[in-house]
C-alpha cells in the first residue's frame, strides 16, 4: 500500500451496520401489504433503501478494490478481483431468480393463486416462453423485487475504469458522472429489455451517480480523509433537506404544495423533469439530493459511529458483512412471504410471522457463513507436530 493510503487500524462498523438495516428494509419492502412496511425510511423521506444500498456497494468496492488502481503497477490484479465479483453477482442473480419463478409456479399449482404468475414480470414466463428463456440470462428482461444485482453487476463491471480515474481525477471523474445521469435522462437512454419494451428499472446510467460517489468516498477513505469534508454550510441545508423531506411524508398539505410547486417550476421555466421529478428509474433529483443528504448527516456525526459499534448495532454489522448473500436469501423469502399472503388471510399476526421469521433466517444466514469461514481455516492450519 501506498504512503498515501494508510492502513486502517480498525474497520468501520458504519458501513456493515448501515447496509445491514437497508437489507431488512428492501426485504420489508418487496413484502407489500404488512403493517411493517410503514416504518421503512421510504415513509420518512423521497428516497429509500435502493438508493443507501448501491450508494454504500459503490462506498464497499471502493475500499475493497481502491488500492490495486492506486498505482499502475497493479491495476490488471484489481480487474480480476473485480470482473470475478461481477461473475458471482450474476450467479447469485440467476440462482435467486429460478428459485423465485420456481416459488411462484408453486403458489399458483399448489396453493391456487395464479394471481403470483401474473405480477413483477412473470407472466412473460407463460405469455412468451421463448423470449422469456432469452431475456433471464442476457439480463434483458428481470423479474421484480430480483432486479437490483443486475445494476450492480454492470456498475462493478466497470469499476475499474471508474477507479482507475477516480484515484488521479477525482472531480473529473465525478463531473463525467453527473454528465452521464444527464444525459440518460434528456436523451432517455437506457440498458435494453427483452422481450419487454422499454428498459431496466434501474437504468444503469442514471444510477451510476450515486455509485460512483459511493466508490469515491470509499477511495478517499482509503487515504484517511473524507471525499466530502463535513462543513456547517453543508451540514445545515442538508439537515433541512430531510426535515421537509419528512414534513412531506407526514403532512399531505406540504406535500401537496411542494408538488405544485415543483409542477409550476417545470411549467414556467425550461426546467427538465430530471430535476423536478421523483423518477426511481432514472433517479431524479429529489430522491439523489435526499439520499446523499442522508449518507452527509449520518456520517458527519461521532454519536453516529459509536453507534454503530454499540453490541445491539453486532446483528446488523453481520447482515451487512454477508450482504450479497442475505439478499440473495432475502429475494427468495420475499417471493415466499408473498404467495402466502395471497392464500391467507391478512393479519397481524401472519404479517409478523412473515417479516419477523424471515429476518430471523437472514440473520441465521449470515451466523451460518461466518461460523463455517471460521471453521474452515482452523481446519486449514496445519496440525502441531507434538
Amino acid at each position: 500500500m501506498s504512503a498515501t493510503e494508510p492502513a486502517r487500524k480498525q474497520r468501520d462498523l458504519r458501513l456493515d451496520v448501515f447496509r445491514g438495516l437497508a437489507l431488512v428494509m428492501i426485504f420489508i419492502n418487496h413484502t407489500p401489504g404488512t403493517i411493517y412496511e410503514n416504518f421503512t425510511t421510504r415513509n420518512f423521506g423521497f428516497s429509500d433503501a435502493a438508493e443507501g444500498f448501491v450508494l454504500m456497494s459503490g462506498i464497499a468496492a471502493g475500499l475493497a478494490y481502491g488500492k490495486f488502481f492506486a498505482t499502475p503497477a497493479r491495476p490488471w490484479t484489481g480487474v480480476a478481483k473485480i470482473w470475478r465479483r461481477v461473475w458471482t453477482l450474476y450467479q447469485v442473480h440467476i440462482v435467486t431468480t429460478i428459485i423465485a419463478l420456481g416459488i411462484a409456479a408453486a403458489t399458483a399449482y399448489f396453493l391456487g393463486e395464479f394471481t403470483a404468475m401474473q405480477k413483477n414480470a412473470i407472466r412473460f414466463q407463460w405469455q412468451m416462453p421463448l423470449q422469456f428463456l432469452i431475456g433471464i440470462p442476457l439480463l434483458t428482461h428481470q423479474i421484480g423485487y430480483a432486479n437490483i444485482l443486475p445494476l450492480y453487476a454492470v456498475l462493478l463491471f466497470v469499476a475499474p475504469l471508474t477507479l482507475a480515474a477516480g484515484h488521479r481525477w477525482p472531480r473529473l471523474t465525478l463531473g463525467l458522472s453527473i454528465g452521464l445521469w444527464l444525459a440518460a435522462a434528456m436523451i432517455y437512454f437506457n440498458m435494453p429489455n427483452f422481450p419487454m419494451k422499454g428498459g431496466w428499472f434501474f437504468n444503469p446510467f442514471s444510477w451510476n451517480l450515486i455509485f460512483t460517489i459511493g466508490l469515491l468516498t470509499g477511495l478517499a477513505y482509503r487515504q484517511g480523509r473524507r471525499f466530502v469534508p463535513v462543513r456547517w454550510w453543508l451540514l445545515v441545508p442538508a439537515i433541512g433537506w430531510l426535515l421537509f423531506a419528512l414534513a412531506c411524508q407526514l403532512f399531505k398539505p406540504v406535500s401537496d404544495a411542494f408538488g405544485h410547486s415543483l409542477y409550476l417550476l417545470g411549467e414556467a421555466m425550461p426546467v427538465h423533469w430530471i430535476f423536478t421529478a421523483f423518477d426511481k428509474t432514472f433517479l431524479g433529483l429529489p430522491r439523489l439530493s435526499h439520499a446523499l443528504a442522508l449518507a452527509y448527516v449520518l456520517s458527519a456525526f461521532p454519536a453516529i459511529r459509536r453507534a454503530c459499534g454499540h453490541r445491539l448495532a453486532r446483528p446488523f454489522a453481520l447482515l451487512g458483512r454477508n450482504g450479497l448473500a442475505v439478499f440473495g436469501l432475502g429475494v427468495v423469502l420475499c417471493y415466499s412471504a408473498n404467495g402466502i399472503k395471497l392464500a391467507a388471510a391478512p393479519s397481524l399476526w401472519l404479517d409478523t410471522l412473515l417479516i419477523g421469521g424471515g429476518i430471523v433466517l437472514m440473520f441465521l444466514l449470515a451466523w451460518s457463513k461466518e461460523a463455517w469461514g471460521r471453521a474452515e481455516t482452523r481446519e486449514s492450519r496445519p496440525e502441531p507436530l507434538v
